[in-house]
């Protein structure tokens, strides 16, 4: 089940930010795993949140030409993608704790909006997605039209 929509939250003072109910309700612990996987972006001042299970997957089909001697692009990607990802245990209080140097790294503030986006969450800035949500839903259709001509069978990016 894809998650949707968006939710106001707020990173407390020891780093923890509390599962919006919308997200915790589509989100099933015991087929998707108890804990989730945060990976900070770049473009944007993002993290990206996984389910235990789609990290998995994703994880499983980069490596799936795996070798002993994958090119230098692939094993400086691999470093830097898999070194920045931690995986985050979810408290009783429905809380993960993002580490204190990944939210520093995209520069996030305490007040943050969490957005469905399919397969994941992403946490951002309130205050930056407020600034470009409507130029985002403006661009939407030729967004839409460069990821289809990029990926025309309407596979999409790992």
């Amino acid at each position: 089940m894809p998650f949707t929509g968006q939710a106001e939250a707020t990173i407390d003072a020891k780093q923890r930010l509390a599962l919006p109910a919308k997200f915790r309700a589509r989100w099933n612990p015991k087929k998707e795993g108890a804990t989730w996987f945060s990976v900070p972006w770049p473009a944007n001042g993002v993290i990206r949140l996984y389910t235990e299970q789609r990290f998995e997957q994703l994880a499983r089909a980069t490596q799936q030409d795996a070798t002993l001697t994958p090119s230098q692009d692939r094993a400086d990607l691999d470093t830097v993608l898999f070194s920045h990802t931690e995986q985050l245990d979810v408290d009783a209080n429905h809380r993960i704790r993002i580490p204190e140097w990944q939210l520093e790294l995209v520069s996030m503030p305490k007040e943050v909006v969490v957005l469905g986006a399919g397969d994941r969450l992403e946490v951002r800035s309130r205050d930056a997605w407020q600034a470009e949500r409507s130029r985002r839903f403006a661009d939407m259709q030729q967004l839409a039209t460069r990821v289809q001509q990029s990926h025309p069978t309407g596979r999409r990016d790992a």
